[in-house]
């Protein structure tokens, strides 16, 4: 989880040429999501470490299984997390240039690719790196003015053991 992108950077190229992955957007996600799964694995950890046991041994009592305390307790308390998540990854991904220029083609660059094209030689015309980076930012703050309450309530959940 806490090792840079740099040190995998060869390795994953290798893997994902080996797999005819190499240049698309498939393996670039690939990558992304195999990379993501440990800090998300944190996350619900201290999440779901947060549910207090009673509430689970009552469902148990009372009758329910595995399954059925997944979807009927756990489940729909998740949201905070999946929110946490969603917000922590889309940044995380979206973001994300050095991947996007070693293991993609030109055709498929994700948009921090484009805009570190835009800057263009010697003289920097500001005006449209600047809308690029609006345009390229937007998303992420959309997701972050709607979902924002979510992620703090998610963030904070887990931080304190009482």
């Amino acid at each position: 989880m806490f090792i840079p992108y740099q040190i995998i950077l060869i390795p994953l190229f290798r893997v994902l040429r080996f797999l005819q992955l190499y240049g698309s957007i498939t393996g670039l996600v690939l990558a992304h999501v195999v990379y993501g799964i440990p800090i998300v694995t944190l996350i619900f950890r201290n999440f779901y470490d947060q549910i207090p046991y009673s509430v689970l041994e009552s469902a148990k009592i009372d009758g329910a299984g595995y399954f059925q305390i997944f979807r009927h307790i756990i489940f729909p308390l998740s949201t905070p997390g999946f929110v946490v998540v969603i917000i922590w990854q889309s940044t995380q991904i979206w973001n994300e240039f050095l991947w996007g220029i070693t293991l993609t083609r030109a055709e498929a660059n994700p948009i921090t690719v484009g805009l570190a094209q835009l800057a263009g030689g010697q003289a920097v015309s500001w005006n449209l790196p600047m809308a690029g980076s609006f345009m390229a930012g937007l998303p992420i703050l959309l997701i972050y003015i709607f979902l924002g309450k979510y992620f703090i309530q998610g963030l904070f959940s887990g931080s304190v053991k009482e």
